[in-house]
């Protein structure tokens, strides 16, 4: 295969497993007991941990290392507020979709990476599309409980997270033909989506992982963390 092909696959693959997680989500059914809603919380947790750590070890070292002070400041500040924002409407409107929303600032830049790094480092473009799919499964399970308590009927909510997963080749085809010389550029998408999501975080996802008088979901998020260290290990 050759090394756009094997770009393609690998990115839509890494998004496809979001759709897997929707699958079991789907599967699991609604959480009717105390086992089931502490399971729940716990892949919360993990989701929201897995995210922490994209955002210290993918998306902002790489900001850091190509952004001034300013720049780096301003994309990340508008990360967050941008986000702010949208949360306010959704939840004016009636909806919560903290976790969707998270899935895609973070699929969408390391999926840039992903095409961005490939042609000079084929090594460390196949570790970060494993890690990108490792981040979407519990985040495609959570993404698709939540669009469907907000609403969403369960077809279209497993048609939505299916459709993502062709944002992979779309965003790793633009790093690869357009991005690979322009480590600036990508940065400023990646400082950009990190401040968005930190803001998610705080908002909307760890509150979501506690349980009252239950105090093991928690503890997903610091696997979530693990996974995310053990995976910048592996990138290097």
């Amino acid at each position: 295969m050759d090394q756009l092909g094997l770009i393609l696959g690998l990115s839509w693959l890494a998004g496809f497993t979001a759709f897997l997680g929707s699958i079991a989500a789907r599967w699991e059914g609604s959480a009717d007991t105390t086992g089931k809603q502490e399971l729940i919380h716990g892949i919360v947790a993990l989701g929201g941990g897995i995210l922490v750590a994209a955002v210290a070890f993918a998306l902002a070292p790489t900001a850091i290392s190509a952004l001034g002070p300013t720049g780096l400041t301003g994309t990340f500040c508008l990360g967050g507020i941008i986000f702010c924002i949208l949360d306010i409407r959704i939840s004016r409107a009636g909806g919560s979709k903290a976790q969707f929303m998270a899935m895609i600032m973070d699929f969408f830049p390391e999926a840039i990476s992903l095409g961005a790094v490939f042609g000079h480092n084929r090594g460390m473009g196949l570790l970060l599309a494993a890690f990108i799919a490792a981040q979407n499964l519990p985040e495609g399970f959570n993404s698709y409980r939540e669009i469907t308590f907000a609403g969403v009927k369960p077809r279209s909510a497993l048609a939505a997270l299916f459709l993502i997963s062709f944002l992979g080749p779309l965003a790793a085809c633009s790093g690869y033909f357009f991005l690979q010389d322009k480590p600036a550029w990508t940065a400023g998408i990646m400082s950009f989506a990190a401040g968005g999501i930190l803001y998610l975080i705080f908002q909307d996802i760890a509150p979501q992982s506690r349980m009252e008088r239950h105090w093991t979901p928690p503890l997903g998020a610091v696997l979530g963390f693990a996974i995310g260290m053990v995976g910048h290990q592996l990138i290097g």
